[in-house]
């Protein structure tokens, strides 16, 4: 139950920070805070703070004008607070995760009259490594691991890359720098950060000279005094993957939020899914046997070492042979037994319901085999290696040689580790009764070298999700402007683990939605048609307003293309495309434009659906080319598909109409961004008035005014 001094707590924060900006009470703020609230209170736990209820997760769709981020901020941090929890804050992309850290957060801490601390938490590959800045300054000729497996990535890293590690040194040293790589003043070419930083297998942790001064550490230190931590759903997902309490709290001590919630399941299914690339591994392999020598004369006067690295050519020499093959095997299975044809750019072969053919799956158990026995050999050796970096530790070997060395084995373990992780993925049988895992190819290439990339990915992240977030956190808020679908919250709940007792509800937008139109004119037609859809469109854009500011979203690269390519020379000049542009630059031009009195168009393609930002003038008229359903070329959406029907299901009613229906209310929401905005949406796809799927989705948007002209 929500106690009286803690609902006393919240009145009064919330009343003091609306009083400091002279705002007024909005009634979908006010509920989904009481919401809050009151799940979270409610969650019922033992003397040692460990959860005992199962309904401790709420869910709730807050449209744009809400002041969502105030809201949960307000409602969940006392009840964390009071609780002796902490309040992890994850948001999906980094405007929001900015606007969290730079202004939600400084007005609370401001206004509120909450006493309370707040912290940034990033994955370690975010930091520089202190260790190898210090190899960097030292030169690379002076570095044998980075000769060896990096060299590729330190062509054509001069005197830029010294002057970049100078000064990164100078800076770090002096506190003018953090260590992370946002906070740099320039952008950092991915090559030279690469070469800067370390995932957690290659890191010593305590053991590293440099561990009292580590940017990481640093960080992880302000952390554990925060009540707030700022994070994204991949780092969220990263420490769950880990066992939880690596990079943040351990889930049982935090009460999470994750806003933008609806990109959840996508970004759990990507750090499910396993993509591998023959030839690329038999580079790595290859490179691991040209430095045996010096693997060798390094390591090898420790005795377990000095066998584990005997065995290593053994190991390789059946490894080698076995990826050639399953190079030969793939290439005949996508009917490609020659390659990629001329002027092909890659080409995409699925297993039908995910099942692989006998011959590759005894394939891939034998390679399953292999990478078992180079895993552990590599993990071994780098356990040893850590070991000695401890001065109460006793290997026979000395530090310089473990701590020069540890970083390439950590490297390849993790390699190693992918590749079990595929082929454990390509020699198992899925469960019967259960969705099967997707599992496709990839013809492509690498430069000038052809490439064969093996993939599998669950075709639902809601096993693991149910299991590893929701039941094992104390507390959760999920929140999004868009979280049903068709009106519903059931396809978030399949997609998400999320359980049916859990508590869910669609809060009141303050906008007035007729303040818009929604139109489907006379000229709208069947997309199925390309060339009469593209004229249908160029005839459009040529039919604009000299001065409309407007978003066209198209559905392809190619058709948006054709139609830029196919308008009248005046209106490519007012057109900017997605695909010309950076998004930054593309967003400030179309700005101003408008600024001068000026018309604007922009082409955008499905990221533009969704985090653009243009109140007001700057966005008056959004265009919708056609219905967003998914592309069919998606594997795992396909895989999926084959399942639901093969159960005597619908999956273009059970997933694409709903995915649809999600994607189009997103669209539409770039319109109506401040309760006084007004304008004009135009779908140009008469599937809405033709199909039997089109009321449904029309139901599931605002209620904007409609022109509907007839079918």
């Amino acid at each position: 139950m929500l106690d009286e001094a803690l609902k006393g707590e919240i009145q009064g924060a919330y009343r003091r920070v609306l009083e400091a900006q002279g705002l007024t009470p909005r009634y979908g703020q006010r509920l989904m805070i009481a919401e809050i609230a009151r799940t979270l209170s409610a969650i019922e736990a033992d003397d040692a703070g460990r959860r005992l209820s199962d309904e401790h997760v709420c869910v709730l769709e807050a449209g744009t004008g809400t002041g969502k981020t105030l809201a949960y901020l307000l409602a969940a941090l006392p009840v964390a607070k009071a609780r002796g929890k902490r309040l992890v804050v994850a948001t999906a992309t980094i405007a929001l995760q900015e606007q969290v850290l730079l202004q939600d957060l400084p007005t609370l801490k401001a206004h509120s009259g909450l006493d309370f601390d707040y912290a940034l938490a990033k994955g370690r590959g975010r930091y520089v490594c202190l260790t190898r800045l210090e190899q960097a300054l030292d030169g690379v000729e002076d570095n044998p691991t980075l000769s060896l497996f990096e060299q590729s990535l330190a062509q054509g890293a001069g005197d830029h890359f010294l002057a970049l590690v100078q000064e990164m040194a100078e800076a770090y040293g002096s506190g003018r720098w953090e260590g992370d790589r946002e906070s740099w003043p320039e952008a950092i070419e991915d090559t030279d950060w690469r070469r800067l930083t370390i995932d957690h297998r290659q890191c010593t942790n305590r053991r590293c000279g440099h561990f009292a001064a580590c940017a990481f550490f640093r960080a992880r230190r302000d952390l554990e005094s925060a009540d707030i931590i700022v994070a994204n759903h991949d780092l969220v997902l990263a420490d769950l993957s880990l066992g939880g309490g690596v990079v943040l709290p351990p889930p049982g001590d935090c009460i999470y939020v994750f806003d933008e919630g609806h990109h959840l399941p996508d970004k759990a299914l990507n750090h499910f899914a396993h993509r591998v690339g023959i030839n690329g591994t038999l580079r790595w392999l290859g490179n691991l046997k040209k430095s045996l020598t010096e693997l060798n004369q390094a390591l090898a006067i420790q005795p377990t070492l000095a066998r584990l690295l005997a065995g290593l050519p053994e190991t390789i020499a059946a490894l080698e042979p076995r990826l050639g093959e399953a190079f030969s095997l793939g290439h005949q299975l996508a009917g490609r037994q020659h390659g990629l044809e001329e002027g092909e750019e890659s080409h995409q072969y699925r297993f039908e319901m995910g099942r692989v053919p006998d011959a590759l799956r005894q394939h891939a158990s034998n390679l399953l085999v292999g990478f078992a026995e180079l895993s552990r050999t590599l993990e071994t050796m780098s356990d040893i290696l850590r070991e000695s970096l401890d001065p109460d530790k006793h290997t026979g070997l000395p530090r310089e040689q473990a701590e020069a060395w540890l970083p390439l084995l950590a490297l390849l373990h993790g390699r190693a580790l992918e590749a079990h992780g595929l082929w454990e993925a390509y020699a198992e049988t899925d469960m019967e009764g259960e969705a099967p895992r997707a599992r496709w190819l990839t013809l492509e290439r690498f430069g000038s070298e052809p490439e064969l990339v093996f993939s599998a990915s669950p075709v639902s992240a809601a096993p693991t999700l149910a299991k590893s977030l929701w039941g094992s956190c104390f507390g959760a808020v999920v929140t999004s402007a868009t979280l049903t679908a068709l009106g519903r919250f059931e396809r978030l709940q399949e997609r998400a683990g999320l359980a049916n007792r859990y508590r869910y509800q669609r809060l009141p937008s303050p906008f007035d939605y007729s303040r818009a139109v929604l139109s489907v004119p006379r000229e709208a037609v069947d997309p199925g048609d390309r060339d009469a859809h593209e004229r249908t469109i160029v005839d459009f854009v040529s039919g604009l307003g000299d001065r409309e500011a407007v978003l066209m979203l198209f559905s392809s690269r190619a058709q948006l293309r054709a139609v830029e390519k196919a308008l009248p020379a005046k209106w490519r000049e007012r057109v900017l495309a997605q695909d010309r542009l950076p998004k930054r630059e593309l967003i400030e031009r179309h700005r101003a434009r408008v600024d001068a009195g000026e018309g604007s168009v922009i082409f955008g393609l499905a990221s533009f659906a969704e985090g653009i930002d243009l109140p007001g003038d700057y966005l008056t008229h959004v265009v919708i080319t056609r219905l967003p359903f998914a592309v069919p070329d998606d594997p795992v959406g396909a895989t999926l598909a084959e399942w639901i029907e093969s159960r005597g299901g619908n999956p273009f009613m059970r997933i694409s109409v709903p995915d649809a229906s999600i994607k189009l209310v997103q669209a539409c929401g770039r319109l109506i961004r401040k309760e006084a905005d007004q304008g004009r949406i135009t779908l140009l796809d008469r599937r809405v008035l033709t199909r039997r799927y089109g009321q449904a989705l029309l139901d599931a948007l605002p209620p904007f005014r409609r022109e509907i002209e007839g079918v």
